[in-house]
């Protein structure tokens, strides 16, 4: 997020670009690099709260599409953006047959996916676990904040 050469490179391909697709703590970079402002957005829920650092409008969904930025909050929430991103591009058919070569079915055999329907333990568990990071994150966010000219508050809301 404090890389001029990777943020400058990024606004450059976003400038230009039909679609700009970020997944998971990706729109911490794009918010950095000034994409996010007034767009509806999410990312990983570890890293959500930043969100208004950037100028973004938070939106606690798997998948975000705002114009032509597509948003997708973790890891497996990109598969679902990537196949959305490709119907916008060529077709749903071609999105379905690409999740059907991926055998793209989930079932996962738990229901704690996000930290609304994760157990309390686990979920504190792992807010413990991404704390370190997470707090590095927020500094950060913090001083780009500072420079794209966004107020946010000491408890960080705008």
């Amino acid at each position: 997020m404090d890389d001029e050469e990777i943020l400058s490179w990024v606004q450059q391909q976003a400038a230009g670009a039909r679609c700009v697709f970020s997944v998971c703590t990706g729109a911490l970079i794009c918010g950095a690099a000034g994409l996010l402002k007034g767009r509806r957005a999410t990312t990983h829920w570890a890293a959500f709260h930043l969100l208004p650092f950037f100028g973004a409008i938070p939106s606690n969904e798997r998948v975000v599409v705002d114009g032509e930025y597509v948003f997708a909050a973790g890891v497996t929430a990109g598969i679902d953006g990537a196949l959305l991103v490709a119907a916008a591009l060529r077709g749903d058919e071609v999105a379905q047959a690409i999740q059907l070569h991926m055998q793209y079915a989930p079932e996962p055999p738990f229901n704690s996916g996000k930290p609304e329907t994760a157990p309390a333990e686990i979920l504190e568990k792992a807010r413990h676990a991404v704390k370190a990071v997470t707090e590095q994150r927020e500094s950060t966010a913090r001083r780009v904040a500072s420079r794209l000219g966004i107020p946010v508050s000491p408890s960080g809301n705008r």
